[in-house]
């Protein structure tokens, strides 16, 4: 039986500590686990509550981190000191169910490399407000990641450890692990999860997110399509500021010439002399970014491609 890893995020939650690990301990009787809490810089007492739970189970490992760093990082410090085959993600404010945690490992046994959790009953009663952006984000994600999942914003996911165990994050990468594993040359689907609303508290989520998945977003797309050539990025949108400087420039010779507007009688020749300055910033910004990738593969002894598999070496 393969061992499990559930790595649990928790901020500002004391008052659920005690609900949430003996759910988890229920939900993973049978199972040979460990339950691994980051504490993320909780303002309140869930640090003690998780040292008193600790205390009775030798299987849950506690992470203090200094101050509060974010989710992602937590995550991943998560992730880092995890030693099972099963990596298993779990929120800690009781949204997500831990007795869904077996379905997983069930659909895992399909030959996924990662399943994610789908709240299909979640946002009732709300749904202009949050039901339609959340299906607008989840389809923009999908569409521009590749990787087709309804619910990106559910937690509960279960990953193998080959696929996950390369994956470094940053920002608020969280909601992007399983294109990352997708990457790595991993097999990802989805399946229906319970959803409660949280018992305790109240949720650190809200609308004033979206744009900041819309800029993970172009992050991403950079990341997939553009890594390891960056000069193609940057280049392509100098080449595209040069096209509308030698528009501006034509339309401003031709007002010139025909008589019908002066250069200072039209904004033209600034913005073609603006764009001609871009052009030549968005040209030099790729060439830096090119040097700056080698390097990053190069210092540390990096690879652009992973390899599944050696046959008689």
């Amino acid at each position: 039986m393969s061992r499990l890893s559930i790595i649990l995020p928790v901020y500002n939650e004391a008052k659920g500590i005690e609900l949430l690990f003996s759910t988890l301990e229920k939900a993973l009787t049978g199972y040979e686990y460990e339950i691994i809490a980051v504490n993320d810089g909780s303002k309140d007492s869930s640090w003690d509550e998780m040292l008193k739970t600790a205390a009775k189970n030798s299987a849950i490992k506690l992470i203090n981190l200094k101050r509060n760093f974010g989710q992602t990082a937590a995550i991943n410090a998560g992730i880092q000191s995890a030693t099972g085959d099963i990596l298993i993600l779990i929120d800690s404010d009781l949204e997500n169910d831990p007795n869904d945690i077996p379905k997983l490992l069930a659909k895992m046994e399909e030959g996924y490399d990662v399943v994610s959790g789908w709240r299909q009953a979640r946002w009732k009663g709300q749904f202009l407000t949050r039901k339609i952006p959340s299906l607008a984000a989840n389809g923009l994600i999908s569409k521009i990641s590749g990787v087709k999942l309804h619910d990106y914003g559910c937690t509960l996911k279960a990953y193998k450890r080959d696929v996950i165990k390369d994956v470094r994050l940053y920002g608020q990468m969280h909601r992007f692990i399983p294109v990352f594993c997708q990457w790595q040359g991993g097999k990802v689907t989805e399946i229906p999860v319970n959803y409660q609303p949280r018992m305790y508290g109240k949720s650190n989520y809200g609308l004033f997110r979206i744009y900041k998945v819309i800029l993970d977003l172009v992050l991403i797309k950079f990341l997939d399509k553009f890594m390891q050539r960056p000069i193609h990025f940057f280049g392509g949108a100098g080449i595209l500021s040069f096209l509308v400087m030698l528009l501006s420039a034509g339309l401003a010779i031709y007002f010139k010439l025909t008589g019908q507007k002066d250069f200072i009688q039209t904004p033209l020749p600034t913005i073609a002399a603006m764009f001609f300055i871009v052009g030549i910033v968005m040209v030099l910004m790729g060439v830096l970014a090119e040097m700056m990738m080698r390097t990053y593969y190069e210092s540390q002894n990096k690879f652009p491609f992973t390899i599944k598999e050696k046959v008689n070496f």
